[in-house]
């Protein structure tokens, strides 16, 4: 997947694209697998990297959502199990079984949850997981060594999906490539022309070459999650505000902390969410908070209230606490929440999600959750077929499989799929390509050429933040990296020291933004 190719093929284009699709997300990449393998031509443009935006910072759950239960959200956990078993079975490469223990204090509580993980099994019919069971408290504590004992009575353990977010977005983006679509990052939306009121052209600069270029198009998707609304202005400046920004921080920690192939839920916060702690990247990931964010940034930021929640809740669960010294990496994202927020709890507004057209055709996708993007994506096509007159065609995504689709391979190309046996190849073609990083061997030359000839990584930080997931799961350690990801990078793009050197800088700066905040 080559970017100059793909600015090329949308150069020579001359006859209307049946879908535009603005947004790299995962639900913008899930619409270009849709679009483009039901043979409609489809371009995707996003204004940043692919999963830049929240797709990259989730708590990597694929899950029904066990805490929507007790809301009686009961459609939304039925559907996102369906969606589950199609993650699982589609790319089982980046999407993997994981048990989660739920502690309990008594004997009644143990009781409450294992009946309400009964009823989580029974909308997961046909699931390919184990079923939910209760555990005792000597059982509890060999699963999880690390729990908490002094009130542990037992607990339940049952089983969702875990998954890389950023690596599967670009491997949505390689599938919908692979079916026929066009996929530019770093291209920015700027403007619609519009003939009889409908939208028939997007505006779009590229922003490594500065050049503009106008695709004539029979529909447009606008998958912007949290951002969705800066499109719907440009599209009608008269447009109300529908989304509602929310900001969910994590926590990055030492494998230490939960040395054990399952997770943790924590039932219940003092706000009446639950937490996780989850092994990630031989690391442990605790998350999530759900605060208003009165600004849907780019680059969401923690604030020290945030990250000390989330360690003061983990510490109460855990026989050790971690403190703010242990923090390796914390991030945040923004949740594209629609809906009513008028006693300012974002907590409570619902995770499902909501498709419009405009007067003008432009057909937004808002809300919504990772788990079941491929549904969200089928939603928004088959509206964009209707406004574009396209011909009809039945989506082809629910057994589609996605690239990389392979469980063969382990260690360190395990998270490649498929893709580890051309990495290898890379590796074996050459003695510089094996060549690690840094003493720990973090990571190798053949993963950022990898990165930049096959993954449309064009920054430092597009290999480190999300070709790669160094920074999120230890920044001091990216940041160390950064230097000989920029040499390769150059090596790579025809760039000069002088790129070298500002991109070096400029990831430092961003790095030093995931370290314990200070206020």
């Amino acid at each position: 997947m080559n970017r100059d190719t793909q600015l090329n093929i949308l150069q020579s284009r001359k006859e209307p694209w049946d879908v535009v699709i603005i947004g790299g997300g995962a639900t913008g990449a899930g619409c270009a697998v849709d679009a483009a393998s039901r043979g409609y031509s489809a371009v995707l443009f996003e204004q940043c990297d692919f999963g830049k935006g929240t797709s990259s910072r989730s708590t990597k759950l694929a899950h029904g959502g066990v805490r929507y239960l007790r809301k009686g959200a009961f459609g939304l956990v039925s559907r996102a199990l369906k969606e589950r078993t199609n993650l699982l079975r589609n790319a089982p490469h980046v999407v993997r079984e994981r048990g989660f223990i739920i502690p309990a204090s008594s004997w009644l509580e143990r009781s409450y949850y294992g009946l309400g993980l009964k009823l989580y099994d029974s909308f997961a019919f046909g699931s390919t997981l184990p079923a939910s069971r209760i555990l005792s408290a000597s059982e509890a504590e060999e699963l999880a060594p690390t729990l908490n004992t002094k009130e542990l009575s037992g607990g339940v353990v049952y089983f969702d999906g875990q998954f890389d977010d950023a690596r599967l977005n670009i491997n949505l983006i390689q599938t919908a490539v692979e079916q026929g679509a066009t996929a530019l990052n770093y291209a920015k939306v700027t403007g619609f022309t519009k003939h009889r009121n409908k939208v028939v052209e997007v505006l779009v600069t590229d922003l490594e070459n500065n050049k503009s270029y106008v695709a004539a198009c029979r529909s447009v998707i606008n998958a912007c999650g949290p951002y969705s609304d800066a499109i719907r202005k440009m599209d009608d400046e008269n447009a109300p505000p529908r989304q509602i920004a929310s900001r969910g921080v994590h926590v990055v920690v030492d494998k230490s902390f939960l040395p054990s192939d399952y997770g943790i839920l924590i039932p219940h916060t003092d706000d009446k969410r639950v937490i996780f702690a989850i092994p990630w990247h031989d690391s442990t990931l605790i998350g999530t908070t759900d605060s208003p964010q009165p600004d849907a940034s780019i680059e969401p930021r923690a604030t020290k209230a945030d990250v000390d929640y989330v360690l003061d809740h983990t510490c109460r669960c855990l026989d050790r606490c971690p403190l703010p010294t242990d923090v390796k990496s914390v991030f945040a994202g923004i949740r594209p929440l629609v809906g009513d927020s008028s006693d300012g709890r974002t907590a409570s507004i619902s995770r499902d999600h909501s498709v419009s057209v405009s007067d003008s055709g432009v057909v937004t996708v808002s809300g919504g959750k990772w788990t079941t993007y491929r549904h969200m994506a089928e939603d928004a096509v088959n509206n964009a077929a209707k406004v574009g007159k396209l011909r009809r065609q039945r989506s082809q995504t629910r057994r589609l499989k996605i690239h990389g689709c392979d469980t063969n391979h382990h260690g360190k190309f395990q998270w490649y799929g498929a893709d580890a046996v051309h990495i290898t190849a890379l590796v074996d073609s050459a003695s510089e390509m094996a060549r690690p990083l840094d003493a720990a061997e973090t990571l190798i030359a053949a993963q950022v050429i990898w990165a930049a000839r096959h993954e449309m990584a064009r920054t430092v930080e597009d290999v480190l933040a999300r070709r790669t997931r160094v920074l999120f799961y230890d920044a001091n350690k990216a940041i160390e990296l950064a230097p000989a990801v920029a040499v390769l990078l150059a090596s790579e793009l025809g760039k000069d020291q002088n790129w070298e050197q500002e991109q070096v800088n400029e990831f430092t700066a961003l790095a030093k933004q995931y370290f314990y905040p200070s206020s």
